[in-house]
């Protein structure tokens, strides 16, 4: 497939920006996350919308969600411009997955598919370097200077507490979105725990076999 049109959805820690990195680079495709795309249209003007603030801005400014209604229309700007593209963190539940049916007809749906317990191994086990902003990972991808392994820092939300309810608070609201896209039968399962290079191959070759 040229440049395929689809999402890729797993929990915290599965892998979807790595992968995604790799699919954009390969299909030649946007990688549109909700993020980049609020930074990107953080002066749309949503005046017409009812909502407490003209822009996208005033709400991130405040340090307030961005009510629903906005990322639905600026996800669907982002994608309007795109002619092929991987869409990261957008659905996070059904009520999106229903708006996104209504912006674009996706490719495919690929799920990352890793357990809960490697999830909150590999999430546990990062830090990070304060004075660089670099990720390490204690097993995974320790540092070579020992200066470095020495002030490395663990982030508050990748205790085990708060890593386990954030996975709980993704089953909860997204899990759903995952049975809604493999109920229509468009949501392929690539097993996202062997080495982010063998993942990769399976995620290649499901895009390319994909109709």
């Amino acid at each position: 497939m040229a440049q395929p049109r689809m999402l890729i959805l797993g929990a915290p820690g599965a892998g979807k920006g790595t992968q995604s990195a790799k699919i954009t680079d390969e299909f030649d495709i946007d990688h549109v996350t909700t993020g980049d795309a609020l930074r990107a249209n953080k002066e749309m003007d949503i005046s017409e919308m009812d909502t407490e603030y003209d822009t996208p801005r005033e709400y991130m400014d405040q340090g307030e969600l961005v009510p629903d209604e906005v990322v639905n229309a600026i996800v669907d700007e982002a994608l309007s411009q795109a002619d092929g593209f991987v869409l990261d963190g957008y659905p996070r539940n059904l009520e999106q997955a229903d708006e996104l049916e209504d912006m674009t007809d996706l490719d495919l749906a690929l799920y990352l598919d890793v357990s809960e317990e490697e999830l909150v191994h590999r999430l546990t086990g990062r830090r990070l370097d304060p004075e660089t902003g670099d990720i390490y990972h204690v097993e995974y991808n320790p540092p070579e200077d020992p200066e470095v392994e020495d002030r490395l820092e663990q982030r508050e939300d990748d205790t085990e507490e708060t890593v386990k309810e954030r996975l709980r608070v993704f089953r909860e609201n997204t899990e759903p979105v995952i049975d809604h896209y493999e109920d229509e039968g468009s949501l392929e399962r690539v097993d996202g725990e062997q080495a982010p290079e063998d993942v990769w191959e399976d995620v290649k070759k499901t895009i390319e076999n994909t109709d």
